[in-house]
């Protein structure tokens, strides 16, 4: 089955075909970075992230960027309140979410270009859009883009403009053209951070940062690339005004392809600030392991909603922890006396066609994770009627690993332990043979609420940690 995806701009799934054979290139909107990361951005990371992990897996080289806005009203409201400069809060913030990511087993982009990094190149491609006809100014404002010169423009949200006026609420004063229109450079205003230009001192609007940065890394300037991301609340306006601006300047399809991921929902209203319903990734990391987020997030469809709260993460805990075991079984089977089953092998590539299947239809992780609880359950019944050797085994831990190369869910650190742990495992050990329960299973609830599970096996005692 050849790669379909969901292309937001015809509302269709297509077939994945990169405008240069063998490679792909990815534009991914970031974030900006006045606040931690919540779990808005977690989402739209990890969805992005397999999505990358799986283009490679099928051997395409891809490029993948994915952008800092580092200049924005947020920043500049944000370190005005905290008396410090936009550049030193964006840093410190910066920091902040590579720690997150780095935590949920996400990928560093290969560019993770700044807005402020590339205040020429915005400025070009205004310029570029004045000499076509599409810019404005406002006086003490700054320099518009007229939505209405751009003939295609709502082609992604499916809006037309003639409604977009129509539903638009226009104070009685304001001075724009179209209630659309957009800022490409807001002027300077007192206390703010600013760059000279041909109009004036200013900053860069939103919009135009991601059209000036994917222009310039993704190729040669106005080169169409491959896909383009983010999640669905960027549809409208942010990526319907990118189209306006690098379609408007360059006369070329700004992406191939538009993807975007569904929203994360709390008691199935969207997580948002406003509603107070509001977690960022750290206040969740601190209840639940990475991995566990990770593999609650990849258990839907990145296009669907998902609903968030701790019974689901729970249940997602569960789902991750029969992977954990099931691969430390693995790890612990030995059977040197039987010859290989060739019934593993067939499960082994069935499993991989069909997780591959899932995968091709739109990146469907939850389908794909589903095969490979369909594969555990087949395997664990063969290890029950002891109908596989240790070469099984091996096996079918580095198909798991081949899969762990998309999803990376199923390695954990697992910190050695300490001493006293050590010695708790060996004296319960030695109460076991003297028959000696009573205490056996005190030093088990003991070693329990240090957070060490004990699994008794016929080799002797397995352990974990609670996650």
């Amino acid at each position: 089955m050849a790669l379909r995806v969901f292309n937001s701009l015809t509302k269709e799934k297509e077939f994945f075909q990169p405008v240069k054979q063998g490679e792909v290139s990815i534009y991914v909107c970031g974030p900006t970075v006045y606040d931690l990361g919540h779990m808005g951005h977690a989402r739209s990371a990890i969805a992005f992230d397999v999505i990358r992990r799986y283009l490679t897996w099928k051997g395409l080289k891809v490029t993948f960027v994915s952008n800092y806005t580092d200049v924005d009203d947020k920043i500049i409201n944000r370190a005005r309140e905290e008396k410090t400069a936009e550049r030193e809060l964006a840093e410190r913030m910066i920091l902040e979410y590579k720690k997150d990511y780095k935590a949920l087993g996400i990928l560093d982009a290969d560019i993770h270009p700044k807005a402020t990094e590339h205040i020429k190149e915005m400025l070009d491609l205004i310029k570029q859009l004045e000499k076509k006809g599409f810019t404005y100014v406002i006086k003490n404002d700054g320099v518009y883009y007229d939505v209405t010169k751009f003939r295609s423009y709502g082609k992604l949200s499916k809006q037309k403009l003639e409604d977009l006026r129509a539903g638009a609420r226009v104070e009685v004063d304001d001075q724009k053209k179209h209630p659309f229109d957009f800022a490409l450079w807001k002027f300077k205003k007192e206390g703010e951070i600013f760059w000279d230009s041909s109009w004036g001192k200013g900053r860069p609007g939103w919009h135009i940062e991601c059209s000036a940065m994917s222009a310039k890394h993704l190729g040669k300037t106005g080169k169409t690339f491959d896909i383009h991301g983010g999640g669905i609340d960027l549809i409208f306006p942010h990526h319907e005004n990118e189209i306006a601006q690098s379609e408007g300047a360059y006369e070329k399809p700004m992406a191939k392809y538009w993807l975007h991921n569904g929203h994360v929902m709390v008691d199935h209203e969207k997580m948002s600030k406003s509603l107070g319903n509001f977690f960022t990734i750290r206040e969740v990391l601190k209840k639940y392991h990475p991995k566990v987020v990770r593999y609650f997030l990849l258990s839907t469809h990145y296009r669907g909603p998902i609903n968030f709260s701790n019974a689901v993460l729970d249940q997602a805990k569960a789902g991750l922890m029969r992977i954990w075991d099931f691969l430390e079984v693995m790890r612990g089977y030995e059977n040197e006396k039987r010859k290989e089953n060739k019934t593993v092998d067939v499960f082994i590539e069935t499993t991989r066609k069909g997780f591959t299947e899932a995968m091709d239809d739109d990146f469907d992780s939850s389908g794909a994770l589903g095969y490979l609880f369909d594969f555990m359950r087949e395997i664990n019944t063969l290890r029950a009627k002891n109908m596989m050797a240790t070469a099984d085994s091996i096996k079918v831990l580095d198909f798991m690993m081949d899969m762990n190369n998309i999803l990376n869910v199923m390695e954990k650190e697992k910190n050695p332990l300490d001493e006293q742990a050590k010695k708790m495992i060996q004296e319960r050990e030695t109460a076991r043979k003297k028959r000696d329960f009573e205490r056996a299973d005190q030093i088990r609830r003991e070693l329990n609420a240090m957070g060490i599970v004990l699994e008794d096996t016929p080799k002797g005692p397995r352990w974990k940690r609670k996650i």
